[in-house]
Order: C-alpha cells, then sequence, then structure tokens
C-alpha cells in the first residue's frame, strides 16, 4: 500500500515548491561595511534584522545568506509556531522549574507578537491559531499525558484533558485512547511566513544578499571582519544566525548536530475523505511517543505528516542526498495508513527531509563571542518557527549590554553540555536512539543508559 502511495511523490520540500517564492537577491561582492551584520537569512536571522529595525530604525543592517533566505530549516518544516521557549512544557519543567512560569508567560506574549507582525506586515501565511493536540496511542502515553495535565493546570494553561471519544470526535482515528488540547499553537506555511518577514526586512532598509556564503571570522581593532566568497564585509557587531551548518566559531563546534527529519505531503482529500476523518479545526497533532510524529492540514485540504526518524550521519555530515530517504518514506507513509485507514488509496505529492540543529537539552542556547561583538542562538531543536523570535531579541540584548527580564533568566545564561567528539558522538548517538525506540516498544521504561545520560543532561532528540 504504502509503495503505491509514494510513486508519484516529487523528492522536494512541498512549501518550496509555491509560486510565491521571492526572486533571488543579488550576492554580495567587494568590500562593505555594516553596523549589525546578520550571517544567515532563515528565521533567526530574519527576526533579529526586524527587531534590531524596531529598535533604532536607522541602524545598518545587512543580511548575508549563503543560498536563499528560508530555503533549510525555515522553509521545510511542518509549520506548528508554539508559544514553548523550552521545546514543550516537560522539557522545560525539568530543566528550570523556578522559571517555568514567567517562560511561559513570556512565551505567550512572543506567540502575540509573531501574529501582530504577520497582521501588520500583511504576510500571508495561512496563520491560524488552532492549537495543537498530543496525543496518547499507547496505554503508558495515557499516564504521561494525565500527569502533565495536572502540571499545566496548576501553573494556569488553558490545556484540556480529552478522553478518547473526546479525541476522536475532532479527529478520528482509531489509534488515539487520550489527548491534550493546548491552544497557545499557531500553524502557518512555513516558507511563506519567511518570505513574508524577508519582505518586511527589505521594506524597513535592511539589506539582503544571497548566495553569499561567509567562510570566515574576525575580531579586528574596529569591530568584526566577515570574509565571504567575493567579498569583505567590516561590522561593528555581528549575529550568527546558521543553526545546523558548520559554526563559524569553533567553540560552538561541539555544542550542536546536524539531525535529518522527513515528512510527507499528501494529494488534497475529497469532501468524503474529510467527513471521514473530520479534523474540521484544523489542530496540529503530535503523539506523545520517542519517536514521535508530527501532522496537520493545509489551506487546500492536504495532510502533512512528518517525524519519527531523526537521523545523525557520522562525522556530522551534512549533503543534499541526504534529504531523500525511501526507507524512512516507506516506514511513514505504513505509519500514516495504520493512523488513518479510512484514508486508504491517499496519495503522496511529496517526500522530502531538512536539517535541524540539536543540542543536548533540546533547546536553544545564546552566547557572546570576540568581547561582546558577536552573538548568536542555536540548537533549537526542531521547535524553532516561534523561538526564534525570542531569541533574536535575547541576542540583540547581550549585543546591547542589556540586562533585561530575558538575559536574567537561567535559561539564557547557561549552556547544553556538548557533544563529544567522534567516534563517541556518533556510538552515543546511536546508543540513544536505539533505547528511545526500545522505551517506545516496553511502556516507556527507560533502559540503563537512557537514565544515565538524563541524568547528567545529556540527550538527543528532534
Amino acid at each position: 500500500m504504502s509503495s503505491s502511495s509514494l510513486q508519484g511523490a516529487r523528492p522536494t520540500a512541498f512549501w518550496l515548491e509555491d509560486p510565491a517564492r521571492p526572486e533571488v537577491a543579488p550576492s554580495l561582492r567587494g568590500s562593505v561595511s555594516a553596523d549589525l551584520a546578520i550571517v544567515g537569512g532563515g528565521y533567526l536571522g530574519l527576526w533579529t534584522a526586524l527587531l534590531a529595525k524596531d529598535r533604532n530604525p536607522d541602524l545598518d543592517v545587512l543580511i548575508v545568506e549563503g543560498l536563499t533566505c528560508g530555503h533549510a530549516a525555515s522553509g521545510r518544516n511542518g509549520g506548528f509556531c508554539e508559544a514553548s521557549l523550552t521545546h514543550g512544557f516537560g522539557n522545560g519543567m525539568s530543566r528550570w522549574p523556578d522559571e517555568m512560569a514567567t517562560l511561559l508567560e513570556m512565551g505567550r506574549a512572543n506567540l502575540n507578537a509573531i501574529e501582530a507582525t504577520i497582521t501588520a506586515e500583511e504576510i500571508d501565511c495561512d496563520f491560524v491559531r488552532s492549537g495543537v493536540l498530543a496525543v496518547a496511542t499507547e496505554p503508558h502515553h495515557v499516564e504521561i499525558l494525565e500527569d502533565e495535565i495536572v502540571q499545566l493546570q496548576q501553573m494556569g494553561q488553558h490545556a484540556v484533558f480529552l478522553d478518547a471519544e473526546q479525541t476522536r470526535q475532532r479527529v478520528d482515528s482509531p489509534t488515539y485512547l487520550a489527548s491534550i488540547y493546548e491552544p497557545d499553537v499557531a500553524l502557518v506555511e512555513p516558507a511563506r511566513l519567511a518570505w513574508g518577514l524577508r519582505e518586511a526586512c527589505l521594506r524597513r532598509g535592511v539589506r539582503i544578499h544571497e548566495r553569499t556564503p561567509v567562510r570566515d571570522i574576525a575580531s579586528d581593532a574596529n569591530g568584526v571582519r566577515l570574509r565571504c566568497r567575493d567579498a569583505v564585509i567590516a561590522a561593528k557587531q555581528v549575529v550568527l544566525a546558521t543553526n545546523a551548518y558548520r559554526p563559524l566559531l569553533k567553540r560552538l563546534r561541539l555544542m550542536t548536530v546536524p539531525v535529518y527529519d522527513y515528512a510527507l505531503m499528501t494529494e488534497p482529500l475529497t469532501t468524503e475523505q474529510r467527513a471521514a476523518i473530520g479534523w474540521l479545526g484544523r489542530e496540529g497533532i503530535s503523539d506523545t511517543a520517542n519517536q514521535f510524529h508530527y501532522y496537520r492540514t493545509t489551506r487546500d485540504g492536504r495532510i502533512l505528516w512528518g517525524g519519527y526518524d531523526a537521523i545523525y550521519h557520522y562525522g556530522s555530515a551534512m549533503r543534499p542526498d541526504l534529504e531523500q530517504r525511501p526507507a524512512t518514506f516507506e516506514l511513514l507513509a505504513d505509519q500514516f495508513f495504520a493512523t488513518f485507514p479510512q484514508l486508504e488509496g491517499l496519495n503522496f505529492t511529496h517526500a522530502w527531509g531538512g536539517v535541524i540543529d540539536t543540542c543536548t537539552r533540546f533547546t536553544a542556547f545564546y552566547g557572546t563571542a570576540m568581547r561582546g561583538r558577536v552573538g548568536y542562538a542555536l540548537g533549537f531543536t526542531g521547535l524553532g518557527v516561534g523561538a526564534t523570535r525570542f531569541a533574536g531579541d535575547v541576542v540583540l540584548d547581550l549585543l546591547g549590554g542589556l540586562e533585561t527580564e530575558r538575559t536574567a533568566l537561567q535559561m539564557v545564561r547557561e549552556k547544553p553540555l556538548p557533544f563529544p567528539p567522534e567516534p563517541i558522538r556518533y556510538l552515543g548517538i546511536e546508543a540513544t536512539r536505539r533505547s528511545l525506540a526500545a522505551a517506545d516498544l516496553n511502556g516507556g521504561k527507560e533502559n540503563l543508559w537512557l537514565r544515565a545520560t538524563g541524568a547528567v543532561g545529556l540527550g538527543f532528540d528532534s
């Protein structure tokens, strides 16, 4: 069944095949200067530029992007724009319980600000504040959700626990045993959001140069010098927003690893197929397993289905051919029809992968370098659609030497543990992946490896 459903799938990201895609900006040549140079034209770089111009409209801001803005994770993700700044409530509670009330409030304010910008800038990215369902598909998942809903409600969150019947009234799958509905999540078309932010930056006077990879960074007496393929940039300050790509700063090269995540997009559902599953509220959905799926609908009635496999390649390898993984696509298709057997006969039109940056604490970390002239944030671990805006504000606070509520956070002040060098890195990640899969098959019971790595704050996720 799954093989036939994938026969016509194009090996490209659905979101990037869009006639709204902007013309490529010219590459940078020669020697130029800027008050603030930003390396990377994904969400983090674009939000940082926009926020910098909001703080100081006269600031000379320059973005250089190695390929095109939004081409990587920012343009090919699932489009879940969450209020969470901590890669989910559970991860935040386990690491910063004393700050969670503040982090939840900041996360909601950040999501509200994203919505306000999208409205003010008239960004056509199908922003739908529909919330998310975290569904239980195994008995031990129900216990996890029952514990979490108590904590969520104690924190004043407007989450709701739904039993199997209530869940299936929203979205009908025979696999659903229960769910938690959280309203503070929006869905977006990710590439269009990136392109809309790009256009908003251009309107504010931000200079953007694409197909301009940066090769080297160095400090000098007057600021920071960036050496590009055909240009040199002299900047007073620099923000590094390269995320999964190899960091320009050596100190960061063990702090994250690139992980490949994969997704499928279906053809538009017929009226009968939609009636068979419901899903009229357009909620985003994820399941509660360690190896989890995420899925959502689109404005033209398709279903995006992704996740489960998170693949790390030895030596932090990143290549275009790794964006295609037929075995994973087959597995995802099988799991899709196990979740929605009433959709048998539906075909997938696109199958793609993309690389994200993960760190051992699963959520972004922040810092400065070169005497405070270079700021960075990375390690978003697949949940950066919303968190990158918050990160842009944090990095600008740090570069400005400002003491703010954001910079006072323990989450901002501390760094995650680094990954070990190869070959220990690869062996450790593989051991973790296998252990997580085993736990999913064993009622969620963690083996000694997972308990030991968790006790010292090490982890691997997508």
